[in-house]
Parts: structure tokens; sequence; C-alpha cells
């Protein structure tokens, strides 16, 4: 198992992402790509910002969620629901909490497993982890229909779970999404995060700065990156909003210095800047 990213990378989205996209099908389709390109490089959350009225930050979490939630648990946690009709078309996520192995003879002792508690118990809960019938988990005192993370406890035939935080998975384990209402500037500045990016094709050149960057990437705890929408970039936002991006922003970057077309897509710039983020934030003899 790779082991989680260090630091630990936030990306944010526009909730007009989706807008100048028709159909269902092609905005689920391009949400997809957000979700896939967040999983290749262990983003571990997605922040969906309001930037305007015909934004559609549910659909984009509805979406977003549906892909991170292992196959096994979607039916109880989440459902049949209208927006989610077109999800045939996302690409699997393949990450460490998406197993393919599903029956309990094939666990293994110290694994890890998202679950669901489907039953309490006097001695504690019955808990769906993807195999042919339910496991206890001695102890715990959880709501019905609640997700949690476990480790499996095996000896012999005797298989048990233990309730863990996300947090003490040692390894990548999906991304959280999460919607944010308030402005960009307050996003930008949130004391969450000890590094924050933005993108912009009139940013700073990326290989004009990469030294500084790849130092600032490697000290830093929590990192933001921060994407414009579809037709309107950062700067803009940022007037709108009237603020000077340069103060909110440790770095305005031009990931595609030399772009050969006239508009990047939002999700095409997430793939790209994640890849080029990537190789700066991995320290000489190990990987990040």
């Amino acid at each position: 198992m790779i082991p989680k990213r260090k630091p630990s990378f936030s990306i944010a989205i526009p909730s007009s992402l989706v807008s100048d996209t028709p159909h269902l099908r092609e905005k689920t389709a391009k949400i997809g790509l957000i979700g896939r390109s967040a999983a290749i490089f262990r983003v571990e959350e997605i922040v969906v910002y309001e930037d305007a009225r015909e934004g559609e930050a549910e659909l984009i979490r509805a979406v977003l969620t549906y892909m991170e939630t292992p196959q096994y648990l979607r039916k109880t946690l989440i459902g049949m629901r209208p927006e989610l009709r077109y999800v045939g078309v996302l690409p699997p996520l393949r990450t460490p909490h998406h197993p393919l192995r599903a029956r309990s003879a094939e666990l293994r002792d110290g694994e890890f497993r998202e679950g669901v508690v489907v039953k309490r118990t006097r001695s504690g809960c019955l808990v769906d982890v993807g195999v042919e019938k339910p496991l206890p988990a001695p102890g715990l005192r959880a709501r019905e229909g609640a997700r949690m993370t476990f480790r499996v406890e095996k000896k012999g035939a005797s298989i048990r779970l233990r309730s863990v935080r996300r947090s003490e998975v040692p390894y990548y384990w999906g991304y959280e999404v999460r919607i944010h209402r308030g402005s960009l500037r307050e996003l930008l500045t949130s004391p969450d995060y000890d590094l924050v990016i933005g993108t912009s094709r009139l940013g700073t050149p990326v290989n004009e700065v990469k030294d500084e960057l790849s130092g600032a990437l490697r000290s830093s705890s929590r990192v933001l990156v921060a994407f414009g929408s579809p037709s309107e970039g950062l700067y803009d936002m940022a007037e709108r909003e009237g603020f000077e991006l340069e103060e909110a922003c440790d770095f305005v970057l031009n990931t595609m210095p030399g772009q050969g077309v006239a508009t990047v897509r939002t999700e095409e710039a997430v793939l790209v800047t994640l890849a080029v983020l990537n190789l700066l934030s991995i320290s000489r003899g190990r990987r990040a």
C-alpha cells in the first residue's frame, strides 16, 4: 500500500463546474474525471465552493460522494436518486478502501474496511463490511446506518471488528467532500491550510518558481489548491469579491505554460496541476 501523502492535499472546485454542460450524463462524466484525478494523486478533501447562482454544488457533492463510497455500501448509504441515474459512466476509483474481496474467509488480520452499522446488539453492533454476512464489532455503540472505518481482528475462524478513526489508516483512504458556503476569500484564507495555491493562466509559470514551490510543499502539512470555473478565472472572482488574489494565496501558478488551446477546462487543469505538484512534493530519496 502507498502511504498517505505528506503534505495532505485538498482541492477547491467551483459549483459552476458543470454549468456549461447541458445534459446530466455529461455532467456526471465531467465530475467523474475530477474524482478520478483526486484519487490518482491521493487528494484527501474536495471542497466545492459556491461561485455562481447557476452552480450545482449538491450535484457535484452527490456524484463525488457516490464515487468515493465503497460499492458494497452504496445501496444502503445512498440508494436510488434521480441525480445519480447516470453513475454507470463513472470510472472506478480502485483505491484501497474499494476492495474486491467479498468473502469473510478472504479477510486478513489487521486490514481496514469501511462498514455500515446494520444492527445494534447487547454486546455491540453488527457491521456490513462487504462480505457475505455482517460481522460483530464488540463494545461498539453507534446508530444503525452509521458509516465507520474498522480494523479486522482475525484469529483462526473468529473474526471481529474494531472501530478506528479514518486518520489511523496508514495509507490513502479516499477523499471527503464538503461544500463551502462562504466567500472565495474566506476559503483561501482559512486557517485550516498552511499553503494555498491558486491556479490561473495569468499566474506565474510553474517552472520559474519550482524550487521555491517544492520547498514550500515539503515543509507544509495541509495544502489547498484552488481552481477557477469554466466562465470565470480566480482573478476575475477575486476582483468581483474585492480582494487581491496574490494576497490570499501563497502562490498563483500557471501550471501549463505555453498551452496550445485557448482555454483549459477545469477538469483538465485539475489533472495536470496535481501531476505537476505531485512531482514537486516528492522529497529526494522517498515517496510522498
